[in-house]
């Protein structure tokens, strides 16, 4: 009897664990989309381009020098997790003015992980301010049009994040100056939006296969 109640948990057990998990990833594996239509950086600057990559995306603005504390936090908590995957990017939008302050920053990114993924956009402040104000969200952007908040944008150039966050309510960006707001909640969402596209393109390869 007890043979059989052990066999019984072996093979049960993890199809109900695969199951559970399953049914959370088609049921709760979808970040929401909060803004359609948002508009593609390389309108502004053609050597980078948001379609078609998971993009992480920040305003630097002409303040580049007095963010790095906040580029350190974004390479250390998030690239360095996540910089793996062939779709996912980081986009800094600079004016072109801070060329220099760039190669500075990367110079010292490029001592703590690869940065291939890190990509620098050059624009006039209204052009990033285009850009901006297409994600359509309750964050402003300062004096030097930087913000310390990053955003995600999907392939399809659809800004994602949260609609029932326990603290703001709808949850548009992510602050990079709090370590705790990377960990806690970042990480988690750019979780849900890899797994999501990892389960369309399961979906698809299977469709094909039929």
């Amino acid at each position: 009897m007890k043979k059989k109640i052990v066999l019984a948990v072996l093979f049960i057990l993890p199809v109900v664990v695969y199951l559970f998990f399953a049914s959370g990833v088609n049921n709760f594996g979808r970040l929401p989309i909060l803004t359609e239509n948002v508009v593609d950086v390389a309108q502004m600057d053609p050597n980078v381009q948001l379609k078609d990559k998971i993009t992480i995306l920040g305003f630097l603005g002409n303040d580049v020098a007095s963010k790095q504390g906040n580029a350190f936090n974004l390479n250390q908590k998030i690239y360095k997790r996540f910089g793996e995957f062939n779709d996912f990017q980081m986009v800094m939008l600079v004016t072109e003015d801070q060329m220099g302050k760039v190669e500075d920053l990367k110079s010292e990114l490029g001592k703590l992980s690869n940065i291939d993924k890190w990509h620098f956009a050059f624009g006039n402040p209204d052009e990033i301010e285009t850009i901006f104000e297409s994600l359509e969200t309750n964050i402003y952007l300062d004096d030097s049009y930087s913000t310390p908040n990053v955003f995600i944008v999907d392939k399809d150039l659809k800004l994602r994040g949260r609609t029932d966050d326990q603290d703001e309510g709808t949850k548009y960006g992510f602050d990079t100056s709090s370590v705790a707001e990377l960990n806690n909640k970042m990480v988690d969402d750019i979780k849900i939006i890899l797994a999501e596209y990892r389960l369309a393109l399961k979906k698809n390869n299977a469709d094909r296969s039929k």
